[in-house]
């Protein structure tokens, strides 16, 4: 079982070496190598032969709490792409979480099967292995999965977070992701142009989806011009092209438009060798993950003066909107928003460090990660926050 051939399925065309995937999905490994060139925690291989399922769950970090990451399901081509998947995912949760200083680990979880035909059945069978990892891993929703899952998963286990408000949850998490974007655009800006008023600067905005969309409001009622929008669903583009005063674009030509700000709120691996010679903006941010095809487009991007939020700083509005179910008392909508307001600081703080150590905001950003872990390695793992999830469901 080999990577022979590999097509990442969200990079549809594009070379490898401006896949999205960690870069051991680009060479030819097996299962096995991947697992151990990725020094995660502990990788589980699930297999129900009853209902058909087939899925993967990747714990990459416990260090500083549970390791907390939704579940993805896709008809992945092959066990390795599905590996590959999970693994980069669950190591950009560990850092997500811990940039946005939640007490949260990283983890992820991959479905192999069309979500068009998945079955309570697989749903079910799928939360009882969550249960049997102990409350070392607390999922959540992704691609391919809905609310409604969630519900159901619940009734198999506490270690469940993102469901519905009548079962405690914090509901749709790209609310909050918007606005943590919006933010981190705000202290871009503010880097690049000296202030943070977002009023006359020209947007090009790729993916209009559960995020791009709510972002591209906030974009206007900031008194930003958007002035472009490209989206897989053409339909979609043009009709919100025509609501806010834009140019509905091809996806692929959305790099070219003459912009203050790209704001890439679609695929990942967006910012590349052929890509990042094109842009003609001055401030790159986006909800996108992985964002960057290779760590070293951060510093192509800075070389061409252009500045860049990093992107799991910047859209963590989703885990920080999970953390807060896990907060004393439950999901409160306005702590919840609260917390996803420190992200303007926080990207501010990575750039300013960017500064001081002469290096890409990425590398900043990336270094405060591993700063933390570190320390918390320090310090030994901890485990109240396990008893406080289970008693924290068990009353919802």
């Amino acid at each position: 079982m080999r990577l022979v051939g590999f097509h990442c399925p969200r990079c549809p065309g594009a070379p490898r070496a401006a896949c999205q995937l960690h870069p051991s999905a680009r060479s030819r490994l097996n299962a096995t190598e991947n697992i151990a060139s990725a020094a995660h925690e502990q990788v589980v291989f699930c297999r129900d032969a009853q209902t058909g399922l087939h899925a993967i769950i990747a714990i990459h970090s416990t260090l500083l709490g549970p390791a907390l990451g939704g579940a993805r399901m896709y008809p992945y081509g092959s066990l390795d792409e599905a590996l590959v998947d999970a693994l980069r995912l669950a190591r950009g949760m560990t850092y997500k979480a811990a940039a946005a200083g939640l007490d949260l680990g990283g983890g992820k979880a991959v479905i192999i099967g069309d979500p068009a035909s998945r079955t309570p059945e697989v749903i079910r069978a799928f939360a009882r292995f969550v249960h049997s990892l102990g409350g070392r891993y607390l999922t959540a929703t992704d691609v391919g999965l809905k609310t409604q899952d969630l519900d159901l998963m619940r009734s198999e286990t506490p270690f469940v977070t993102g469901t519905s408000p009548e079962l405690g949850g914090g509901g749709d998490t790209s609310i909050l992701t918007a606005v943590t974007v919006f933010h981190g655009l705000r202290a871009a800006a503010e880097e690049a142009f000296g202030s943070d008023d977002l009023r006359g600067l020209r947007v090009a905005l790729q993916g209009a989806g559960k995020v791009g969309s709510k972002l591209l409001v906030h974009l206007v009622e900031g008194g930003a011009n958007v002035v472009a929008i490209a989206d897989r669903d053409a339909d979609n583009a043009a009709v919100l092209a025509r609501r806010f005063g834009a140019s509905a674009v091809d996806p692929g030509d959305i790099y070219d438009v003459d912009c203050d700000i790209f704001s890439p709120n679609a695929l990942g691996a967006v910012l590349n060798d052929d890509t990042i010679p094109r842009l003609r903006a001055k401030v790159v941010c986006g909800a996108a993950n992985n964002q960057l095809a290779e760590d070293r487009h951060a510093d192509a991007l800075r070389e061409r003066g252009i500045v860049y939020a990093p992107d799991y700083l910047v859209n963590s509005g989703g885990i920080i909107n999970i953390a807060a179910e896990l907060e004393p008392g439950g999901y409160d909508s306005r702590r919840a928003e609260e917390m996803g307001l420190r992200v303007y600081d926080r990207t501010r703080e990575v750039f300013r460090l960017a500064r001081e150590h002469d290096e890409s905001a990425a590398s900043a950003a990336d270094r405060l990660v591993e700063q933390r872990l570190a320390a918390a390695a320090g310090r030994g793992i901890n485990w109240p926050w396990l008893q406080g999830v289970a008693n924290a469901a068990a009353i919802r």
